[in-house]
């Protein structure tokens, strides 16, 4: 059985390439609250006008605590997206900046998965899916 941890962000594992991993990239804004050997769970928080920096996630599932709209910033172009809260989606593994373009608070939880093989994508179809 895999050993739960319970921590923040100033001790969490680094990813592969901590230069995007996105609890390095904007400590201000991600925060671990759990990992074990599968998963990793971060709570991301931001407000209005607010933006990321380039960084990476492996495959995903995204809950969302609130209601916003961002703007998803991938190598072939944006991508603006509004979402409501208790939303799921799936997303796949992917390099993107963002931004918040609305006049809400964005808050999400992303459950990182730690054994995808699946390369990241750059494109705006790594958009998040909605999972019915």
């Amino acid at each position: 059985m895999n050993e739960t941890k319970r921590h923040d962000s100033a001790h969490s594992a680094p990813a592969a390439d901590t230069r995007q991993d996105p609890v390095h990239t904007d400590p201000d804004k991600y925060r671990t609250i759990l990992e074990n050997d599968d998963v990793r769970v971060l709570e991301y928080h931001d407000t209005p006008g607010n933006k990321t920096s380039p960084h990476q996630h492996p495959d995903s599932v995204m809950y969302t605590l609130s209601s916003f709209k961002r703007r998803l910033h991938f190598s072939d172009g944006r991508r603006d997206v509004s979402m409501e809260t208790g939303q799921v989606f799936w997303l796949p593994a992917q390099i993107h900046s963002g931004e918040n373009i609305g006049d809400t608070d964005t808050r999400v939880l992303f459950v990182e998965l730690k054994n995808s093989s699946a390369p990241p994508r750059r494109d705006t179809g790594a958009a998040p899916v909605v999972v019915p």
